[in-house]
């Protein structure tokens, strides 16, 4: 048996989906529109990021989960708009359904319960006094990247990649944040203003019961929203053309 028979054809390649020839991994979904795209979101989210920190304290802005996810969306993105422009696969779907998730989240609850007077946790006093660039990131932070990113899931990216267990596994990020966020609390002195980063996690408000059972409905809502994002991708159609189509993902070795 010759080198070429044992070893597949010459122009074959190793990727983290198997073994794909040249003209496959140049046609996977990775147009220059995808990958500007997703520079664009990253972009957005550095830059409000930034805003953030300079307009602040970054040790204060870092210890909120709105500025985690936005990182997230930073990196993930970022790195998936990278991976688009030089032709390489893309990141495994639990890494982009888990940004998602999060980003979608911070999303929906900044305006169905911080930014809503009708809200038990109503902070939308607050939010209208922001003005120039602290109003710009907080859009940003808010709006354009939970809308970008949910947008480059539906649009750019193949269904029927998530499985059920990824929506229990994503508990992790809003799990560690808490950790972080009630430690944080303990040992910040009792008169700073941020020391709890958000009022359903306010230890002096509701005490420890009462932040855990706020925990609790919303660890509930994460899982539901995961759950509900896994079946959406089970149904939705695929929107990228049939040019650009990779093997599903969870064919794979990653899962």
């Amino acid at each position: 048996m010759t080198r070429s028979a044992r070893h597949g054809p010459p122009d074959a390649v190793r990727t983290p989906y198997g073994r794909r020839t040249a003209h496959t991994v140049a046609s996977m979904p990775n147009t220059v529109v995808t990958a500007l795209f997703r520079g664009l979101l990253a972009l957005a989210a550095v830059t409000g990021i930034v805003i953030e920190c300079v307009e602040g304290n970054p040790l204060v802005v870092f210890s909120f989960f709105t500025i985690w996810s936005n990182t997230a969306v930073a990196v993930v993105l970022g790195w998936g708009a990278v991976r688009a422009w030089t032709r390489r696969p893309p990141l495994p779907a639990p890494w982009t359904g888990g940004v998602l998730l999060c980003i979608a989240v911070v999303g929906l609850v900044f305006h169905l319960v911080l930014d809503n007077a009708a809200s038990e946790f109503n902070e939308s006093a607050a939010i209208a006094r922001l003005t120039g660039a602290r109003a710009v990131a907080n859009q940003l932070l808010h709006t354009v990247t939970p809308i970008g990113v949910a947008l480059d899931w539906l649009l750019l990216t193949r269904p029927g990649a998530l499985r059920w267990r990824h929506a229990a596994q994503w508990l992790a990020a809003p799990g560690a944040y808490l950790v972080f966020a009630l430690v944080r609390g303990a040992l910040v002195s009792p008169d700073t203003p941020t020391r709890y980063t958000y009022p359903f996690i306010d230890v002096t408000a509701h005490g420890y019961a009462g932040v855990l059972l706020n925990a609790v409905v919303l660890g509930l809502a994460f899982y539901a929203l995961g759950l509900l994002l896994v079946a959406v991708d089970r149904v939705r159609p695929s929107l990228v053309g049939r040019g650009e189509r990779i093997s599903s993902l969870g064919a794979g070795g990653l899962k």
